[in-house]
């Protein structure tokens, strides 16, 4: 028996923690040679992850569904069935563990799925392979999907790297509890009732591996890392105490859950050893009411701003366009409220409408309430607060926030075209995409030299006859120029000049 564990990640630097503890459970029984695990990405051409499947020549290959990989495994599944119909394919993850029936019904190159979390169940299927080498077809039940399945110890879960090079992933996913105590109607992870947490003594033992490793990004995936003050404390304070220089650690958390003790102790971090993210989503109250978060921003906005005047934390912050109850004029007014805050990072992203969510079933219920992808990742098209002309417009803004906020080096040049023009930060990033859109600048890609000349063109129009403004302006943008890119790129500008 020959079994595959794949999948397509989003990104090279990405890698799946999930294949990771079933290739650890598959090795309890088979042997090496046996269990291969092999990731590959979206961006891969179709026909080189075909080519490697096919040559490796599996008896059973186990996909990790995920939305952003769902359409091409399901097109790679169905031709690999018609190469190989002796081969078994068995799916897992999110986008498979609800409404498994009408998925299963849609890819009959599907032999088996795995609904829910996979280690326990995939064990079990693993002991009756090694033992009769038959797979069992149909819907395997896993833990926690919220339909009442028993729930899976975290202890359980294997260390991954106790079989696995940890050399070979560019960022490490590790978890030390499961499940979250709110119930974001958005969210998938509003569906496991229970909060498993892995004991002190092994999270900290685990820590310790990749700290003398010397592993660049641990990056947590724990939902609300700070669920429980006193755990998140001693982690940290066991971080802060045992740093070596060099490894970084990336949490989300929640703002409103921290305290002074617990700020106290970050600020003791050293600066790079901590990222942060913090999901405010909105500052509208009735969409958050909506969703079943709290209305109450305020201790959110106070913490996360403690936390950005430390100066030693890399925060990150998310808005969610295309909640029910907020409308373009009122998420520009969150977009404000967040902006505000001066983190490193603001996300902007765009409501997804689940499978198993709250707002998925909402939505089927609810004619023209949203609408919606019906393939995966099923992003927001409009709903009754926003048009279609809305999110495309959100998505412009979106697309310039990347470019001359979240990639930095326009720090200077932003605020002071703010102050002189007198836009608050939506307004701005709106007008800013409007002239970029309208030049027609979006079709095609840009070095960041050149995104320093189109703010400058941007400038120009704005400033209209007014020569001083401009020039006081120019000169903003070229001090952040400097600042951002070395010597020779800057000796290079001068020579092209301002022209794009």
């Amino acid at each position: 028996m020959k079994i595959l564990l794949t999948t397509l990640n989003s990104k090279y630097v990405h890698s799946n923690l999930a294949l990771k503890y079933l290739y650890c459970v598959a090795r309890r029984h088979f042997s090496p040679e046996d269990v291969i695990l092999q990731e590959f990405t979206i961006n891969n051409p179709q026909e080189y992850i075909y080519g490697e499947i096919v040559r490796g020549n599996y008896d059973l290959v186990c996909f990790s569904c995920y939305i952003w990989n769902m359409e091409k495994i399901s097109e790679l599944g169905e031709k690999l069935k018609q190469a190989c119909p002796k081969m078994k394919i068995l799916c897992g993850g999110p986008e498979v563990s609800y409404e498994t029936e009408a998925f299963m019904a849609e890819n009959p190159w599907v032999d088996c799925v795995i609904r829910g979390e996979g280690e326990d169940a995939f064990h079990n299927m693993c002991r009756e392979l090694a033992a009769y080498g038959d797979l069992p077809e149909g819907i395997i039940k896993g833990a926690c999907t919220g339909e009442g399945e028993e729930v899976f110890p975290m202890e359980n879960i294997p260390f991954p790297y106790d079989l696995l090079p940890v050399e070979t992933d560019k960022v490490i996913y590790y978890e030390t509890s499961r499940g979250c105590p709110y119930r974001c109607a958005y969210c998938i992870s509003s569906i496991d009732k229970t909060i498993r947490i892995l004991p002190m003594d092994r999270v900290k033992q685990e820590l310790k591996y990749f700290i003398d490793k010397e592993v660049k990004q641990v990056k947590f995936i724990d939902r609300t890392f700070n669920f429980d003050r006193d755990r998140a404390f001693e982690i940290w304070d066991f971080l802060i105490r045992n740093d070596n220089g060099k490894t970084n650690f990336h949490f989300e958390i929640c703002g409103e859950l921290l305290d002074n003790r617990l700020l106290q102790l970050l600020q003791q971090a050293r600066p790079g050893l901590f990222q942060m993210e913090v999901g405010v989503q909105s500052t509208c109250a009735d969409a958050l009411r909506a969703v079943n978060r709290n209305p109450k921003v305020e201790g959110i906005f106070e913490n996360v701003s403690k936390i950005i005047g430390m100066g030693n934390i890399h925060m990150h912050v998310d808005l969610i366009a295309g909640l029910p109850c907020e409308d373009f004029q009122t998420f520009g007014k969150s977009f404000n409220d967040v902006y505000s805050l001066g983190a490193d990072n603001l996300q902007l992203g765009f409501l997804k409408v689940l499978k198993g969510t709250e707002i998925r079933k909402l939505a089927e219920r609810e004619e023209n309430l949203y609408r919606y992808g019906k393939k995966p990742p099923y992003e927001i098209i409009s709903n009754r607060w926003l048009s279609s002309m809305d999110i495309v417009r959100l998505k412009m803004i979106e697309n310039l926030l990347d470019l001359y906020s979240n990639k930095g080096g326009f720090v200077n040049s932003l605020k002071t075209l703010m102050n002189e023009t007198g836009a608050e930060p939506f307004e701005f990033y709106k007008s800013l995409s409007d002239f970029f859109y309208e030049e027609g600048y979006q079709h095609r890609s840009h070095k960041k030299e050149d995104l320093y000349r189109i703010l400058m063109k941007y400038v120009v129009k704005v400033s209209g006859c007014d020569t001083d403004k401009t020039e006081r302006l120019r000169k903003v943008i070229m001090k952040d120029l400097e600042d951002t890119m070395n010597f020779d790129a800057v000796k290079k500008f001068y020579k092209k000049g301002w022209d794009i």
